[in-house]
Parts: C-alpha cells; structure tokens; sequence
C-alpha cells in the first residue's frame, strides 16, 4: 500500500501490526548471540583491563568485530593544553594501569616529546590533526599516529569537539570523551 500525498508518517492502521512487531522483536533477538558465561567473565575482565565499563567494551567489540589494542589520548584530554602543564594524577594513575597501547596526539605547538615527558604512562606519542584540518590532513596524522595497527582497534579518547570527528576521519573504534573515560 502507497503513502499518498499529506500522509504525515504515522503509525501503520493495517491489521495486524501488533504480531509484525512481535515477529520483528523475535527476529531481532534471535539475532543476538548467547555467549556462554565464560566468555562473558573474560570480556568482563578485559574491559577492567582497558579501564571500560563493561557496556561500552562490549558496545565498541560488536561495533568493529575486534578487540581493543589501546587508546588515542588527545592532548585536550589529557589536559595538556600548552608546554609545561601537567596531567593530573588521577589521570596518570589510570593510564598507568592500563593492559593497552597508550598514544598521545599532540596539538600544534605542543611537541610529541614534551607530551611523553609530561605524560610519562604513554606508550608514545604523534603529532595530531590541527583543530578543522582538512579531511586528508587529518587521516595522514592519524594514520601516522597508528603505527600500522589497524584503526579500528584504537578507540579515540578526546575532549575538545571537533576530536569526535576524527574517529570517522581514521576509522577508528569510535571516540570516548574524556569526561567519560577518566570518570571515578
């Protein structure tokens, strides 16, 4: 049955809709895979690991089908906005118990080694993309950022917003604000 012209989009009034829905529901759910309670206790333990929750763990794992290896930090995140600050100790003592890569995306003017030395639990770090750069300028900076791990096995932890976008722009495993990833 067509939709015709004025037809506002609401709700279906054909018969049956209640058993469609169910029958959608149903579908859905089979769907889903019923993970033995093994395998739920080991990605409970891994999320502990990378310093998650176990929802978003789980959530970035069905997203790319893969594992996390570690972490871009921006240095907004990290609360490095210039040379000489510092990182805060609870967000040191975090990364320092972190079973994962730990990369800092340095901002202009910020060089990669005063980001190591202000932030010494880093694995590394890489110069990052310039706030609004340009698409492939910032794919660049971030592919260079990697070091040849594949960019859906690093999960974005940014502050500032336009950070959200270069989780898109490296085809990473998505982006986490700060706030979220460094909460008590």
């Amino acid at each position: 049955m067509g939709v015709s012209i004025g037809h506002n989009g609401g709700p279906s009034m054909d018969e049956g809709l209640s058993w469609r829905r169910h029958c959608w529901s149903k579908a859905r759910a089979d769907l889903l895979p019923v993970l033995p309670i093994e395998v739920v206790r080991l990605r409970v333990k891994r999320a502990a690991e990378l310093g998650l929750d176990y929802r978003t763990y789980a959530g970035v794992r069905a997203q790319t089908g893969h594992d996390l290896v570690g972490f871009l930090f921006s240095s907004n995140a990290l609360g490095l906005l210039r040379a000489g600050d510092t990182v805060p100790v609870a967000r040191m003592e975090k990364l320092a118990g972190l079973v994962a890569e730990r990369v800092g995306l340095s901002r202009p003017g910020l060089s990669p080694g005063a980001m190591l030395q202000a932030c010494p639990p880093l694995t590394g770090a890489a110069p990052g993309p310039a706030p609004l750069a340009a698409w492939a300028q910032a794919r660049d900076a971030l592919r260079s950022a990697l070091r040849g791990v594949p960019g859906d096995r690093m999960l974005l932890v940014g502050d500032a917003p336009w950070e959200a976008d270069w989780a898109a722009i490296g085809r990473l495993a998505g982006h986490l604000p700060a706030a979220r990833f460094f909460a008590a």
